[in-house]
């Protein structure tokens, strides 16, 4: 069983067993890490940070869940002056490095992203694969973009989904970039993924306060009979994944 926890913005808390994986902390109002920390005392904490963008890194992370045994993943564009000589574990990854070891069996393996840093792929034991996209998305505005634009973002967007779905065609936990600024295609880089990707929960993030238009699913996820859609649409709501 995982519990799938929204921080905010593009930011989730993933409790697996023994494990809790913090991804992108930005800010947590609703202090769910806090909470999930005080119920599980002897668990082993894995924050992960995609990218250098404020709104995905906040070094504040270096303070958090000291009582617990902590792991630190972040791309390699996030400054290494950044993290404080505490004889913290800090491992930097870029897209193409060899898997890495974490925890309790798990694994965690960066992908590509169209914009800044990566995309992160953590597998349990049992070979279940939670997908973080980070910025990774069909970055576009077709209401204002070139057709020439249109066309380059899509590719670039297109080889990196491509290889993804090649090495890992199946996952079970899917968070991605719903962000609703992109105008009339602002869920077009989720469908094209979960088209490529068999996905079994689909968690929207990035929406920039505009949760209705993020959780309207049916506007673009072209896979409802496989995949669960689910909307967590305010700090500290949760979902639980069997």
């Amino acid at each position: 069983m995982n519990k799938v926890t929204y921080l905010d913005h593009s930011g989730f808390l993933v409790a697996t067993p023994g494990v809790v994986l913090v991804f992108d902390y930005y800010r947590d109002p609703a202090h769910a890490l806090e909470k999930e920390l005080a119920a599980q005392p002897d668990c082993d904490v894995v924050f992960l940070v995609s990218h250098h963008h404020p709104d995905h890194f906040n070094d504040d992370i270096f303070n958090l869940a000291q009582n617990h045994r902590r792991t630190f993943v972040l791309s390699d564009d996030i400054f290494s002056k950044l993290v404080p000589d505490k004889g913290l574990s800090v491992a930097w990854l870029k897209a193409g490095d060899p898997s890495i070891e974490l925890p309790r069996g798990l694994s965690v393996r960066a992908f590509g992203s169209t914009d800044a840093g990566v995309s992160y792929a953590v597998t349990d034991p049992e070979g279940n694969v939670i997908f973080h996209a980070g910025d990774l998305n069909d970055w576009h505005w077709q209401d204002e973009s070139t057709q020439h634009e249109v066309m380059k973002a899509d590719n670039a967007f297109r080889t990196i989904t491509a290889r993804i779905a090649r090495e890992i065609p199946h996952m079970k936990i899917v968070m991605f970039p719903v962000d609703t600024r992109l105008g009339t295609d602002f869920g077009r880089g989720a469908r094209i993924f979960t088209e490529e990707v068999s996905v079994d929960n689909f968690f929207p993030m990035h929406f920039w306060k505009h949760p209705n238009m993020a959780c309207d699913f049916s506007s673009y996820i072209a896979t409802p009979d496989t995949t669960r859609c689910h909307c967590l649409d305010h700090p500290g709501n949760s979902a639980l994944i069997e």
